[in-house]
């Protein structure tokens, strides 16, 4: 049985309908910012905080735990900035205290979703996991010191761990019934969406003068269905035994402007956006695009789906919202 930590939200509810198809799964959510109703329903539900120590006890004294899948951060990069102990908390304190169930109950394999926040803002046109990680803010941070800790747990109690840092997560389940649900939203391709939808006046591009093709920054937009093949094809590497401690990057490893965003979605939908200039965001590189050489060498794992497709699938699910 797998442990799915986080499993009600955006990535982790994807993630739980693919995984059920070869594993069964218990899926572990408080539901602060995750939807009970995106739980596959073959999926086992338990409602609780990751932080309970008394309820993982609970849980790995009870269930045949072979792995563990950790989605339930906190992950706004400005509310961190402006609540910095509500992330330490969640994503450190609480994240610790699931690894040291696992220790006590010896379950060796853990899947963390990372960040590319890890790297802070860097000069390189494509960041592999070389580049150094310096993270610019608290959620960054959070991400990276899990990190460490998981390199140091597994030199102490053998503890396997496969680090999966991914840049923008975007897409829709292909059938429509789950999709990208965020309050507030902030993320640009359902921003896009909404108001394509009927329920934002405009859209606005923070910046127009960057060193760019267009101006507008470039971003790493990887489809939610490729995110969850790769954190599955980790965990198999896992259970058999072909890794043991693993970092990899999770993109496209091309990237796309913010104006060719919103050019792929008038294309997709057939409709037209209002679009404003604003000024720049403090913080915003001019490019953040991932090599995802790595993991594609060592497990055979790429982005199959391009910005289209994406956009398409999203649309499919957003046409069915009521905002």
């Amino acid at each position: 049985m797998i442990l799915v930590v986080g499993g009600a939200g955006y990535i982790g509810s994807h993630l739980v309908k693919e995984l059920v198809r070869s594993h069964k799964v218990l899926v572990l959510d408080n539901l602060s910012t995750g939807h009970q109703e995106a739980i596959d329903k073959e999926a086992i539900f338990i409602h609780g905080e990751l932080g309970d120590q008394q309820l993982l006890n609970d849980i790995f004294s009870t269930f045949p735990i072979k792995a563990v899948m950790h989605f339930a951060a906190s992950s706004l990069v400005g509310e961190s900035v402006l609540n910095p102990q509500k992330y330490y908390m969640n994503n450190v304190v609480a994240t610790l205290s699931l690894l040291n169930a696992m220790v006590k109950h010896k379950v060796k394999n853990f899947i963390f979703s990372s960040t590319a926040a890890a790297y802070g803002i860097s000069n390189v046109k494509l960041i592999d996991e070389d580049v150094p990680t310096l993270p610019i803010n608290p959620y960054g941070r959070s991400k990276l010191m899990i990190e460490l800790i998981l390199s140091d747990y597994a030199q102490a109690y053998d503890l396997h761990y496969v680090n999966l840092r991914y840049f923008n997560a975007a897409g829709a389940y292909p059938t429509g019934e789950i999709g990208e649900s965020h309050h507030p939203e902030s993320h640009l391709i359902p921003i896009i969406l909404q108001h394509l939808a009927g329920s934002r006046e405009k859209v606005f591009i923070y910046g127009d003068n960057y060193d760019t093709r267009d101006g507008t920054c470039i971003r790493d937009y990887i489809h939610v269905m490729d995110l969850a093949a790769a954190h599955i094809i980790a965990l198999e590497s896992l259970l058999n035994g072909k890794n043991k401690a693993a970092t990899y990057n999770l993109g496209n490893g091309s990237g796309y402007s913010v104006k060719e965003v919103i050019n792929t979605c008038e294309k997709v939908t057939q409709l037209k956006c209002k679009v404003e200039i604003a000024q720049r965001r403090v913080g915003d590189p001019a490019i953040l695009v991932a090599s995802a050489e790595k993991i594609q060498q060592e497990l055979g794992w790429k982005a199959e789906r391009d910005l289209e497709a994406i956009i398409a699938s999203a649309w499919k699910w957003h046409k069915h919202q009521k905002y």
